[in-house]
């Protein structure tokens, strides 16, 4: 069986982990060795997968199929991202000079609706998430949702982070104030 190239070492022992295959590898091995463990595990007819994944994979046929088709994670080639990167400087410039269409790139509102319909399908891009969080506030744009399209891995991640912010909140110690009377800034 051959793996498709756009997963990577990292991609493929994630993989393995969150479906609990039973694939011994060492971190010490190679892509290749880790394609090449996969892919004799997969002769086996009778594979148990985690039920619950993100990857919404049920059974073998569908492991299969996810590991010969391209990884969705990489889905832009790095001329592509450039170009969404540059559109979201522009749109952070626009929201940051007061939603002013004057002090920005664009000339109509209209542009500004089909960049943000062309880049929120890239939502894993934090840039792209920045924009559409920005957008919101903008009271030209308060009948459009600009929900950016996040991948289940991203979104799990940034799950774990904001849990992990409302539990151990930001606190800033200054060093320069007395030990009697230390001065605390909270950020919210």
């Amino acid at each position: 069986m051959i793996i498709h190239k756009s997963h990577s070492k990292t991609d493929l022992t994630e993989l393995i982990n969150n479906l609990n295959l039973r694939i011994v590898f060492s971190h010490q091995d190679n892509k290749k060795n880790i394609q090449d463990k996969l892919s004799e595990f997969l002769k086996n007819k009778k594979i148990n997968i985690e039920k619950n994944n993100f990857y919404k994979i049920k059974n073998r046929d569908d492991l299969i199929l996810f590991l010969q088709t391209k990884n969705p994670k990489k889905s832009l080639t790095i001329k592509e991202k450039e170009d969404v990167m540059k559109i979201c400087k522009s749109i952070i410039q626009y929201c940051k000079n007061n939603y002013d269409l004057d002090c920005c790139d664009y000339s109509t509102l209209k542009e500004i609706e089909d960049d943000m319909d062309f880049i929120k399908q890239f939502g894993d891009i934090p840039s792209v998430r920045r924009c559409c969080k920005l957008l919101k506030d903008d009271i030209n744009f308060s009948g459009n949702s600009f929900t950016p399209l996040i991948s289940p891995q991203i979104q799990k991640d940034l799950e774990q982070k904001n849990k992990i912010k409302k539990i151990y909140p930001a606190k800033l110690l200054i060093r320069y104030s007395t030990p009697e009377d230390p001065i605390i800034v909270y950020f919210d």
